[in-house]
């Protein structure tokens, strides 16, 4: 095995855009799962794979984000499924540190929405290539032309229909592959795609007159010499560059168009490259064993109480039982129980490559951001936290569970779902979130998995700053003068409590030797 046969991949969309069923059918087509578990009505389906959190199946949406590994003509993908909720955008930052391109998933109806526009972004800060699949086609939606302009429009993006829809909604017949001039056709009562694929020597073959309708074969075939007019053909290099996005059309819900997205995972999409690290880059060919921590998760399996740092292996070839040196305390760490991720199955992983995401269980050694490797001297960087934009104070409803919620803070922290604040005077634990969700999230765990019930207060802060200074007196003199509204995170950082954003701005101007800073790389 080497580099080139890996895909690390996330897929990014709005809520509600089917990216969690997209997922399972990849992993369904990718042979990692025999059931797609289909969200129906009255909560009798079983609920995604990737979806396991209480909260998760009682809102049927994702919070957090879960990997799946699957392989399939001699490809291993790594599937990095992330929060689409519009309040989790640190996790999902953090999450597109690790992958090497994205699957962008929009709703044919919706078109593109704020949360895909903020991922898109994030993506474009990093410079990952994006495939995008326009889903529902089986439903009533926008033109074809519509979608493709908007995303051109508002991404800055060349784009280049891969495939095509014939018909939407009630006249949806199928979808053609303008590479390989397939017609893939739907079957049964459920309108699904299960195989029936009719090869074509092109849009103006006479068969197709016998296959579809007269009306939606001849919108296709004008909307396809309209579209082979006005786009660019598809360029490899510009698309690994971030600057082209070849389309996708289809139904996740129906199975249409999944297969053709795999197969473009396999063919276009970059295997692992260099990422950024201090002293220099780190190229995946290099011989030591390197990596970063982008996710810690606790209780994925509540039954063992666990606690899992999801690595990205960058370098090197990990073999099961080599010691590490993360960089949080320079302490080498024999790695026993690496785990690698199949769909929710877990299996013990002899060895890991470059583009690898292996799950290392710990208690609390590993943390975000954290660089492992053979040799101290590396560290990867980029993985940034984001100030809070809300802050609560949690109140016990049960005294006598202090410890309980110290130790349920410390690891809702450590996986990054919420930010502590401990404020110089007064006893108070401040919790900061960059989403409301992430509040809910937080009450819903500390019932679920630390039996802890809490109730939230408002705090009478609004906003947080990390504090630092290249000139210690000035650093001094402010933290002397303002404890009141002081506090410590985590680490030890000195936190700037304000009560607005205008408090910010007036403090930060009178003491200009002072930053007060938004975010803060781990």
């Amino acid at each position: 095995m080497s580099p080139s046969d890996r895909r690390t991949f996330a897929i990014i969309s709005h809520p509600d855009a089917g990216k969690t069923t997209l997922t399972e059918k990849l992993l369904l087509f990718g042979g990692a799962i025999h059931l797609a578990g289909e969200v129906k009505a009255r909560g009798a389906a079983r609920r995604a794979r990737s979806d396991w959190m209480k909260i998760e199946q009682q809102r049927g949406i994702s919070v957090t984000s879960s990997v799946m590994t699957f392989e399939r003509d001699g490809i291993t993908f790594n599937l990095l499924d992330t929060p689409g909720h519009e309040d989790f955008s640190e996790d999902t930052y953090r999450t597109l540190t690790a992958v090497d391109s994205a699957v962008m998933v929009i709703d044919v109806a919706k078109g593109i929405e704020s949360q895909t526009r903020k991922l898109f972004e994030v993506c474009r800060l990093r410079n990952v290539p994006i495939i995008t699949f326009v889903n529902k086609v089986d439903r009533e939606g926008r033109e074809v032309f519509a979608t493709l302009d908007e995303v051109a429009e508002l991404l800055q993006l060349d784009v280049v229909p891969m495939t095509w829809p014939v018909g939407m909604g009630g006249t949806f017949e199928g979808i053609f592959d303008l590479a390989t001039n397939r017609l893939l056709l739907p079957e049964g009562d459920s309108r699904e795609f299960h195989g029936k694929v009719i090869q074509t020597s092109g849009v103006d073959d006479p068969q197709l007159d016998a296959i579809l309708s007269a009306d939606n074969l001849a919108k296709l075939r004008e909307d396809v010499e309209l579209a082979q007019a006005g786009y660019a053909e598809f360029d490899g290099e510009a698309y690994r560059n971030g600057d082209m996005t070849p389309v996708y059309f289809g139904s996740a819900l129906k199975e249409f168009g999944v297969d053709s997205l795999i197969a473009a995972i396999a063919e276009f999409a970059p295997p692992p490259h260099a990422l950024p690290a201090e002293p220099a880059p780190v190229e995946p060919t290099r011989d030591e064993v390197t990596g970063f921590v982008f996710k810690v998760q606790a209780n994925m399996d509540p039954n063992h109480r666990d606690r899992i740092a999801f690595m990205r292996l960058v370098s090197g070839t990990f073999k099961r039982g080599m010691k590490l040196v993360p960089t949080g305390h320079g302490k080498p760490i024999a790695i026993h129980s690496p785990i690698l991720f199949f769909a929710r199955e877990r299996e013990l992983a002899d060895e890991a490559f470059p583009g690898d995401i292996i799950g290392i269980p710990n208690h609390g050694t590993l943390r975000v951001g954290d660089t492992l490797s053979e040799r101290a001297g590396v560290r990867f960087t980029g993985l940034p936290n984001f100030a809070p934009e809300i802050l609560r104070r949690v109140a016990l409803k049960d005294p006598t569970k202090t410890k309980q919620l110290r130790k349920a803070l410390d690891d809702l922290s450590e996986e990054g779902v919420i930010q502590v604040f401990y404020p110089e005077i007064g006893s108070n634990w401040i919790i900061g979130v960059v989403g409301q969700l992430q509040l809910d999230v937080l009450l819903s765990r500390l019932d679920a998995e630390y039996k802890v019930g809490a109730v939230l207060e408002p705090s009478p802060y609004d906003t947080a700053r990390w504090v630092a200074s290249d000139d210690a007196a000035a650093l001094k003199e402010f933290l002397d003068l303002n404890r009141g509204a002081l506090a410590k995170d985590r680490d030890g950082n000195p936190v700037f409590l304000a009560k607005s954003a205008w408090e910010v701005g007036y403090i930060a101007e009178r003491y200009n030797k002072v930053t007060f800073a938004a975010t803060r790389e781990r």
